[in-house]
């Protein structure tokens, strides 16, 4: 199988060199990312995986948990199952993981009550920014998809501006926008170095799971 995968981010792609497998990554951008994936397709891939760091929305979760999702919850409600097949392969070889489906969305769940609302509506464990994406194109193309992410914020945190502003449309690190928004707003510092190292956490979570995705 070609297989082509989803990132928001270069650093989550990197995780996957000496794979095979042709990534992409988009910062969250809708457009830019529906744009690549629809590229991807295209180019021939046979299958897809939505990979990367997710918000928890399920307050068990904590940085760094693994989830292998048997659904996709788009932004309209519609659920989007995953190839069971192939993602009881991954299942099986990461015992540990979670397993359960992930909500998509085009903007960030950026507080705790706006996780709240959306696992109360959803269910969902977790929430990232590909994976609707991945698998309303998968359903439109007749493509078996994936989705397996690590949780970064927890369900109780809220997110700063600075850590919203700080991908471009190549998946990688605007510094000029994070400065910026931390010049205007310095008090973000905190919540903003906590970001990164939940992140870090989780980049280390996928990059020990990758294995499963061989």
């Amino acid at each position: 199988m070609a297989i082509g995968v989803v990132t928001g981010m270069v650093s989550e792609a990197r995780l996957l060199e000496g794979l095979g497998y042709t990534v992409i990554s988009a910062g969250g951008h809708a457009v830019a990312t529906r744009a690549k994936a629809e590229r991807l397709i295209r180019d021939g891939v046979t299958g897809l995986i939505s990979f990367g760091i997710a918000g928890a929305l399920d307050p068990s979760l904590r940085p760094g948990d693994l989830v292998v999702a048997d659904a996709v919850i788009l932004p309209d409600g519609t659920r989007v199952t995953c190839d069971a097949s192939w993602q009881r392969k991954v299942q099986d070889s990461l015992p540990g993981a979670r397993m359960g489906a992930v909500a998509g969305s085009s903007s960030a769940a950026t507080t705790a009550p706006a996780k709240a609302a959306l696992y109360a509506a959803s269910r969902a464990l977790i929430v990232d920014m590909e994976s609707h994406h991945v698998a309303d194109l998968a359903r439109a193309h007749n493509l078996p998809f994936i989705v397996f992410r690590a949780v970064a914020d927890t369900a109780e945190d809220d997110l700063p501006e600075a850590a919203l502003v700080g991908l471009n449309e190549e998946g990688r690190p605007a510094i000029g926008a994070v400065l910026l928004s931390l010049f205007r707003k310095p008090w973000q510092l905190p919540a903003l170095i906590r970001v990164a190292l939940r992140s870090r956490a989780a980049l280390a979570a996928l990059l020990g799971g990758r294995a499963a995705l061989l």
